[in-house]
């Protein structure tokens, strides 16, 4: 009987990944991947059959029902099947679904956290979305809901919402109405944790003025404490560094000093675990 893995895989580059990830994915026999993990990611597991299942906002997707026959079929004839989700399994990621699945079939399961894109875009930014004295909670919120409504509030000193790239206008007149006055800061970031990452500093009365530079990019928005501009920060260091600020005030633009090459090599060089039917 087969061990389903439930894998964070980080919101980006494949490097995000953790060490206790990458060691169950290179023992895996079939992986069930997000349409967003990075591709390098099979250097680890060349053995394993890949098969996307990517989820899509607004365009063709893998039905959940579809996700969770898939884990319970490659379950029963394999050893190791790892289901590598972006960001970290348990955050906006659906676990709850697969895992009772899972649970039904009498398969076993391991869920292995991994980076969240609230912590990239954190992290890449350098503003930490807790602040001594003026952020001691953060509240992370999908702006969609299942319904198709979109929701904003103000139940935390700062706010993160996922998923709202295509909706920034709306968002803006949300969180007004929630609460949140018109000049409090916000920071927009799309595709965190990846090399071509780009992030913008807003209010929240001209939110919507990123909608542009961000359009048809995973996004995540930042509002309150944790959007705060430093009152002095370190800068990248100078060969990692690339700012399209001169051409763009108020954007900047990170570049990721970690190639996915070095991780090829070092997936190449490892010597993984021997396969057991339990990691």
């Amino acid at each position: 009987m087969g061990t389903v893995a439930f894998i964070g895989a980080g919101p980006g580059a494949a490097d995000l990944i953790t060490l206790r990830g990458a060691r169950l994915l290179a023992q895996a026999d079939v992986v069930l991947h997000d349409a967003l993990t990075d591709p390098a990611l099979r250097d680890l597991a060349p053995q394993a059959r890949w098969i996307d299942v990517g989820k899509r906002g607004f365009a063709d997707s893998t039905g959940q029902e579809a996700i969770n026959a898939l884990l319970v079929r490659h379950a029963a004839r394999s050893s190791l099947v790892v289901r590598l989700k972006g960001g970290d399994p348990s955050v906006f990621g659906r676990l709850e679904e697969e895992l009772e699945a899972v649970a039904r079939a009498g398969f076993e399961a391991i869920v292995v956290p991994g980076v969240t894109a609230a912590l990239a875009a954190a992290a890449d930014t350098r503003l930490p979305l807790t602040r001594r004295g003026s952020g001691r909670s953060v509240s992370l919120t999908t702006a969609m809901t299942r319904t198709g409504d979109l929701r904003a509030s103000r139940t935390a000193d700062t706010e993160v919402f996922y998923m709202a790239g295509k909706q920034l206008g709306a968002l803006a007149r949300r969180l007004q109405e929630a609460g949140w006055p018109a000049d409090t800061p916000a920071s927009v970031v799309s595709r965190a944790g990846w090399p071509d990452q780009l992030h913008s500093r807003h209010t929240v009365g001209d939110l919507a003025r990123a909608s542009v530079l961000h359009a048809g990019r995973p996004t995540v928005v930042v509002v309150g404490a944790g959007a705060v501009p430093l009152e002095i920060s370190p800068a990248l260091p100078r060969a990692c560094a690339g700012s399209s600020a001169g051409e763009n005030p108020g954007v900047l633009k990170s570049h990721i000093c970690c190639s996915n090459s070095r991780l090829r090599a070092a997936g190449r060089g490892a010597q993984p675990a021997a396969r057991s039917r339990r990691a």
